[in-house]
């Protein structure tokens, strides 16, 4: 095997991995939500994709109320508070 042909072979091997990784990740978030919270009087909304529903509900409500808190009380409560719309769609 030549060196060119060593090289195409690496190559090839890369791209496949690298799309075996992406399909993996893709295949496993099959519920998007997109959340809006209101907290101490602003609205933030986030969208996330997990496998179920209620998972990726809670990481869209986590990342809204990411730039709504400051510090860990303050994040827990707002993951605590019911948002103020939610729309979940599965692929």
């Amino acid at each position: 095997m030549t060196r060119s042909q060593r090289k195409l072979l690496a190559i090839a091997a890369v791209i496949a991995f690298v799309g075996l990784l992406l399909y993996n990740t893709l295949s496993a978030q099959k519920v998007t939500c997109e959340v809006c919270v209101e907290f101490k009087g602003q609205r933030n909304c986030a969208t996330a994709s997990h496998a179920n529903e209620s998972d990726a509900a809670q990481s869209a409500q986590t990342t809204a109320c990411g730039i709504l808190v400051s510090g860990m009380n303050e994040s827990i409560a707002c993951g605590r508070v019911q948002p103020v719309s939610r729309r979940c769609t599965t692929r």
